[in-house]
């Protein structure tokens, strides 16, 4: 390689060549990055490789039909939904575990979220960390196992409705509907009881400004609303278990004889 001089005599280091960008890839723009994907979906791939568990967290408020303020930390129910969908279909995921820290939010978005869960036919799991309050019960018990952090919290008490409301009887007949699509859900999908539920969601004294009740970790699974309490690693070590058992039953259904 032969070197070159500028004009005051000295020499100038040898210029490398550029090289093109990777088939596909725009000049001056990056692949998308796992950054992007947890900013935009609060999703991204096991650091270790591709994982036959898919992890779907619920994280703030749940937003429903109408767009809350930009500062407000929210899980947006229209991208939840289609994540849900994707799971199912996706030979590749085996379980699903539901991370929950939220402060509950739209009653209908929730209930649909709710929904989707305990429809799928894959093992599933949820924990609940920090708090998984309000419209976030529903959600919590139900996947097939449920399991809550020791210091975590719920909030259960009765729904709220905010903007224009008619004080005419329609409105308190609609709001006791919706009240009881909550409570059917909760107690079809928990081991906890009609009484003891409305028990706690009318309890008055215990919230300052609102009626109802504060369940802390083992009260939770005292009451029968959460199967145990648990971390990480006991989700994972249930979920997976729950895997192997929906394999031998599959395996032994499929199995036989032939002449």
């Amino acid at each position: 390689m032969s070197a070159t001089f500028t004009q005051d005599g000295s020499e100038q280091p040898p210029q490398q060549p550029q090289t093109a960008p990777p088939p596909g890839q725009d000049e001056g723009r990056k692949p998308a990055s796992t950054t992007e994907a947890i900013v935009q979906l609060g999703q991204t791939s096991v650091p270790s490789g591709e994982s036959n568990i898919f992890c779907l967290t619920i994280i703030g408020q749940i937003e429903g039909h109408l767009l809350l303020p930009p500062q407000n930390k929210t899980t947006k129910y229209e991208h939840v939904i289609p994540q849900l969908v994707a799971a199912e279909q996706n030979p590749k995921i085996e379980g699903l575990l539901i991370v929950l820290n939220t402060v509950g939010g739209d009653v209908e978005a929730g209930l649909a979220i709710a929904e989707m869960i305990s429809s799928m036919t894959k093992p599933t799991v949820t924990l609940v960390l920090g708090g998984g309050h309000s419209i976030g019960v529903p959600i919590a018990v139900s996947a097939e196992h449920s399991l809550i952090a020791e210091t975590a919290t719920m909030t259960i008490h009765p729904i709220r409705m905010n903007g224009l409301v008619i004080g005419v009887p329609q409105t308190f007949d609609y709001l006791e509907k919706m009240q009881e699509r909550v409570t059917r859900f909760v107690i079809n999908h928990s081991g906890i009881t009609e009484g003891l539920f409305k028990q706690l969601m009318f309890k008055t004294g215990e919230l300052t400004r609102d009626i109802g009740t504060t369940v802390i970790g083992s009260d939770a699974v005292k009451h029968g609303l959460i199967d145990a309490v648990g971390g990480l690693g006991d989700a994972l070590k249930v979920l997976n278990r729950k895997i192997g058992e929906r394999k031998a039953a599959s395996s032994g259904e499929g199995g036989g004889t032939s002449i």
